[in-house]
């Protein structure tokens, strides 16, 4: 992250493409639609993602996909990557949500192999919903997810209601109905929510790693499943949980009263 006081904090790595497959991005010859970075200095542990599809608005086609595919496929073999951001790289958007210019050239096989890896990527980044909403007012039925985990965080009933109608939601409406987190008001950068999304991987950052991620493996996977297989998914994460240094250094850390010292071992 860039900060005013580049004199006290270390600059971060610049930006870093990724290869990819397929076809050349829609920006200039050089340019990535997906490109990361690895945060240093205090915040070393958090990684970036930079969604840079400015021409169309950040919206989800083959290359776009492609690339952040192969970008999380690396990133899971990094031991050293403790959060993940994902962050726009135009200014007023996050994600358009599918690229239907794109879509509508592609042949009926072709869309179903598309929305397969969609559908993946949504599930490996545990996205919520809200970008497959406004395929409705287009004639499409939200094929990334949609129709399955809104019902989930909704109810069945708003669920329906928000994608039969296809209604576009504010931040604070989201907020209101659960959808999001955190809703902030914008700042004069046009990089509010970004901040406020860097202050949480911030607060994510000290804990134990290895905990962090067995418990977003039972959540997730818990949520999948009746409450008695999931407290049995949430067992089998504590007991590996329960050989690792981490957790014998949390445990003498509050023994000794001082701040814990976790290795992601």
């Amino acid at each position: 992250m860039l900060r005013a006081l580049t004199s006290v904090l270390r600059l971060p790595r610049p930006w870093k493409p990724l290869r990819t497959r397929g076809c050349a991005s829609d920006g200039a010859a050089g340019d990535r639609e997906i490109q990361v970075r690895s945060l240093t200095g205090p915040e070393q542990g958090i990684t970036e993602i930079l969604m840079n599809r400015p021409r169309a608005r950040n919206a989800l086609g083959n290359v776009f996909v492609s690339e952040l595919l192969e970008a999380l496929a690396q990133l899971r073999e990094d031991r050293q990557v403790r959060v993940l951001l994902f962050r726009s790289g135009v200014k007023g958007v996050f994600c358009a949500g599918a690229d239907l210019k794109e879509r509508e050239q592609m042949s009926e096989a072709e869309v179903e192999f598309f929305v397969q890896r969609l559908r993946g990527m949504m599930n490996e980044i545990a996205s919520s919903a809200i970008m497959g909403l406004i395929e409705t007012t287009r004639g499409l039925l939200p094929g990334a997810g949609g129709t399955q985990r809104l019902p989930r965080c909704l109810g069945v009933a708003l669920a329906k209601e928000l994608i039969f109608t296809g209604r576009r939601l504010s931040g604070a409406q989201a907020q209101v109905l659960g959808l999001v987190n955190h809703a902030v008001a914008q700042n004069e950068e046009g990089n509010a929510a970004y901040h406020r999304a860097l202050a949480l991987a911030q607060e994510i950052l000290p804990q134990a790693p290895i905990a962090v991620r067995l418990g977003k493996v039972a959540i997730d996977r818990g949520m999948e499943v009746d409450i008695a297989s999931g407290m049995a998914i949430e067992g089998i994460c504590y007991a590996q949980n329960i050989p690792t240094r981490d957790r014998l250094e949390g445990m003498a850390a509050f023994r000794e009263k001082r701040p814990p010292k976790f290795v992601g071992k």
